[in-house]
């Protein structure tokens, strides 16, 4: 199965293999002290690092490694 992400340097969607995607989260502080999680799948196509950001949902249900 492949997931598909956006290539801004094409301009076009492409589809990566899941075995070439890992998943990452992203934490920041807000200015009033909260923590701010944004969760994303990482691909790599063509030689270039793609992101796509997905809801918490879907990032738990992805079996690939955590980075």
């Amino acid at each position: 199965m492949s997931i598909s992400f956006y290539d801004v340097k094409t301009r076009q969607k492409v589809d990566v293999s899941e075995s070439d995607v890992s998943k990452t989260k992203y934490e920041r502080t807000t200015k009033e002290g909260k923590v701010q999680v944004r969760y994303a799948l990482r691909g790599v196509y063509e030689g270039r690092n793609l992101t796509k950001f997905v809801g918490q949902a879907d990032w738990d249900a992805f079996n690939g490694p955590v980075v």
